[in-house]
């Protein structure tokens, strides 16, 4: 019986991904301009240093990642040029009131880092739905490393097998059935993720209320 719901925040809630992505992109291509966005899909969902290392390989300039970053970050404040109430997922709102009503529990387990988390939250006015707000910065390795979830399931009270995990990502659906939770992947086709590991697959966070009612 399932009796928490943990979201993922990038993808999920908000549709960030393609945004950050088209922003990488255009770096990358300032240094390489053979550099194609499928050579970047892996820093979707990825934490820093694994990300930065895909950014590298694809570049290929000989800088280092921790380089390439630095110099990214002097450059633009990506999370400062996006309107997160403009890609919000609209329909997320109903769901978490449903999941309210319901008395499941709610979490967030997101690799970005807390203060781009509430801000996301506030700015949509839904921090008050999730009993506990978790980033992938309070550990030493983020997804696909179960850490963050075992963490999560925790600080809910909840045993992982009585956990459902909505993510999107390669990485983040591996770290949710490492750990042992039942996870749903919301369907997105545009960054080649891989969710065999998805114990369901849904198109829309509508979904979610019905999907726990089989559960």
């Amino acid at each position: 019986m399932i009796k928490s719901v943990i979201f993922d925040m990038d993808g999920v809630l908000i549709d960030s991904e393609i945004h950050y992505l088209q922003y990488d992109l255009d770096f990358a291509r300032t240094k390489n301009p053979n550099v194609t966005i499928d050579q970047l899909y892996g820093m979707v969902g990825a934490s820093k240093e694994p990300a930065w290392r895909i950014m590298a390989e694809a570049i290929a300039n000989g800088q280092s990642w921790q380089e390439l970053r630095e110099e990214y970050r002097s450059s633009i404040n990506v999370y400062a040029q996006v309107d997160y109430r403009a890609i919000f997922r609209s329909e997320a709102l109903p769901v978490l009131e449903a999941l309210k009503a319901r008395n499941y529990s709610i979490a967030l387990a997101s690799s970005t880092q807390m203060e781009i988390i509430r801000r996301v939250l506030s700015e949509n006015q839904i921090t008050d739905y999730f009993q506990v707000i978790v980033t992938g910065n309070q550990f030493k390795q983020s997804k696909p490393n179960p850490e963050i979830y075992h963490y999560t399931a925790a600080q809910l009270n909840t045993p992982e097998n009585q956990c459902l995990v909505i993510e999107d990502s390669t990485l983040g659906i591996t770290a949710a059935y490492r750990a042992g939770m039942t996870v749903a992947a919301l369907i997105d086709d545009r960054f080649g993720f891989d969710r065999s590991l998805a114990h369901h697959e849904i198109a829309s966070l509508t979904e979610i209320p019905d999907l726990l009612k089989r559960l």
